[in-house]
């Protein structure tokens, strides 16, 4: 017996040391992954889309808060990478720590379910995991910045509002796709094979074309989206949304297409407006449809029972005799087994 509680003492340890190594091997990935594209806002670097804040509230919210000591020690890694550690890296640590974790708790309150399966939990996701959380490490990088005499006070709200968008944007684009991960079946249903296929080849054809045309078609994207919504939900819808943002990042950081010819601030404002408008419509439109669906399959199991219940009154027999009469038929078959 003491071997065993020992040997249980040991793999809770090993279990946590394993699921925080893990943790921050893909904070660090999805770090220099965010990295690859940058823009520079009055002197401060930026990131369109921040991939790690994505990262670390879907691991919270598929693990627990066992998960924050990953989140700490991937940012750390990915600052250490790009910078030594100082006062304001500090700060910034604290703060990219401190959102997903009160997101985490934001969401919990509320009843969030991770399958997104309802618009409630998708409305939560946009306002209560991104839009309201990440105020909280859009203001300790920023302010930490203008605390150490590294940006100028007069630029405090533009850098910040940059910061707090690209927060923002890792958690509405990312988390959501590394959330169905857990429930993706492979392979597929055959019946939406050739409809699969059709919808890749379409967005492989549109998506670089309007991200690299110098006519504003980035409309186009939104019929895209809605088909693979209406389709394929969740899954399909925020795959799409990802792979438009992330090429309409890699346009803009190289200034081509419906980006040539702006400055560096307004490519930031026209890029925001589009991943975020894009993420919304991708997040909300698949959580309505997919809460539709699951209610019209409610009903139509509703409809079935009734339809049986009814069946067994009218051969005059109740539901209750019908269900102790099977369950004496099982009780005989297994004694006589």
């Amino acid at each position: 017996m003491a071997s065993v509680v020992g040997n249980q003492g040991l793999r809770r340890p090993l279990d946590l040391a394993f699921l925080t190594a893990g943790v921050a091997a893909v904070y660090v990935g999805a770090g220099r992954l965010g990295l690859l594209r940058q823009l520079v806002v009055e002197n401060a670097v930026v990131t369109p889309i921040w991939p790690p804040t994505g990262v670390a509230l879907a691991c919270l919210l598929l693990f627990g808060l066992r998960a924050w000591p990953g989140i700490v020690l991937g940012a750390l890694l990915v600052v250490m990478s790009i910078t030594s550690v100082q006062p304001d890296v500090i700060g910034t640590l604290v703060g990219n720590t401190a959102a997903p974790v009160c997101a985490y708790y934001l969401l919990c309150r509320v009843g969030f379910r991770t399958d997104l399966a309802r618009l409630r939990d998708g409305v939560a996701l946009v306002f209560l995991g991104a839009l309201a959380s990440m105020l909280i490490s859009a203001t300790a990088g920023a302010g930490c910045l203008v605390f150490t005499g590294k940006l100028a006070a007069h630029s405090f709200w533009l850098v910040w509002s940059a910061w707090w968008v690209g927060d923002a944007m890792g958690v509405l684009i990312v988390t959501p796709v590394l959330l169905l991960l857990p429930r993706a079946h492979w392979p597929p249903h055959r019946p939406r094979w050739t409809e699969a296929v059709g919808l890749t080849v379409v967005a492989c054809a549109l998506l670089p074309f309007v991200t690299r045309s110098s006519d504003s078609l980035l409309f186009l994207v939104y019929p895209l989206v809605i088909w693979a919504a209406l389709r394929f939900q969740l899954a399909g819808s925020m795959l799409c949304a990802l792979a438009a943002s992330v090429l309409a990042t890699v346009a803009a950081t190289e200034e081509t297409g419906p980006f040539a010819r702006l400055s560096r601030i307004e490519i930031m404002i026209k890029l925001q407006a589009f991943n975020g408008a894009m993420a919304l419509t991708a997040l909300l439109l698949s959580a309505v449809i997919t809460e539709q669906l699951n209610t019209r399959r409610s009903v139509q199991q509703a409809c079935q029972e009734l339809v049986e219940v009814l069946e067994h009154l009218a051969a005059g027999e109740s539901p209750q005799l019908r269900a102790a009469r099977d369950a004496q038929d099982r009780r005989d078959q297994s004694h006589s087994g």
